[in-house]
């Protein structure tokens, strides 16, 4: 039986991921990299380890102990733990680190990537277990946008588009064609909540693929942190990118959005 290595970092996804390879066939060896990994991977799992994101030789022994043919990296590592100072590194991650000529989030994950296959491991596309979680073009909620939620939805694509380009972030939110804040080291969720302060009310979130998106990595995703985060900010609209973007946990957003008169759109 094929075997994939899932190297898990925090949300639904990684469990959404495992559920599918099991029900595909693989024998499932999850590598938790977080403390706040979900627990109910296990159920899923061939073996379960918690490995920190910082003992990556750690990591690269146990894929290459158990022969693991595949490996996919899905679920919400935040590049800001590199500056926390909570854990401290092994020795293959401080010399990835240091071989880095810049800490961009392309240049660290394609570093990793380059690491993991040195096990013999190819790490696939993130979406190849999972697609059909990427919606189709079209309006998802009941409730449409609005002419002006329509002009902030594809204003906020374009320079969501540019972010992305520069490799900063995916996630931007604007209101009336302004844009109010850009997701950096911060994440989606913190973007969201500051720009949804300086809207004060009425905000629109876009996040979108990188035009240069390598979909073995940070494929961009929303869910049901991201309508709460929406909520809390108190913006009405959120677009994402048709085809591209993983929306996990569908069920559950599209009713929170509706009970909160959020749109979404896929564009």
């Amino acid at each position: 039986m094929e075997r994939v290595g899932l190297l898990a970092g925090i949300g639904a996804l990684p469990v959404e991921c495992a559920r599918s390879a099991r029900e595909q066939g693989y024998e499932v060896y999850v590598v938790a990299l977080l403390p706040e990994t979900d627990q109910s991977l296990k159920d899923y799992a061939t073996d379960y380890q918690e490995i920190s994101v910082f003992k990556v030789g750690k990591i690269l022994s146990y894929l290459k102990k158990k022969q693991v043919d595949k490996v996919t990296m899905i679920g919400k590592v935040t590049k800001e733990l590199l500056y926390a100072h909570k854990a401290m590194p092994d020795f293959k991650t401080m010399q990835i680190l240091m071989s880095l000529h810049d800490r961009k989030d392309d240049t660290v994950m394609q570093a990793l990537v380059a690491a993991v296959e040195s096990t013999g491991a190819t790490v696939v596309d993130q979406t190849a277990l999972i697609r059909p979680l990427m919606p189709e073009k079209g309006t998802l909620t009941k409730r449409e946008p609005t002419d002006d939620e329509k002009r902030d939805m594809e204003f906020g694509f374009r320079m969501a588009k540019e972010i992305g380009r520069l490799d900063v972030g995916q996630t931007v939110v604007v209101k009336d064609l302004a844009v109010m804040a850009l997701e950096a080291i911060e994440g989606t969720d913190a973007c969201i909540r500051r720009g949804g302060q300086l809207a004060r009310g009425g905000a629109v979130v876009a996040k979108v693929a990188k035009p240069q998106q390598d979909k073995r990595f940070d494929v961009p995703a929303v869910g049901r942190t991201t309508i709460e985060s929406m909520i809390e900010a108190g913006a009405k609209a959120l677009v994402i990118e048709a085809g591209q973007t993983l929306l996990v946990e569908k069920a559950q957003v599209l009713q929170l959005a509706e009970a909160n008169g959020i749109t979404i759109v896929a564009m």
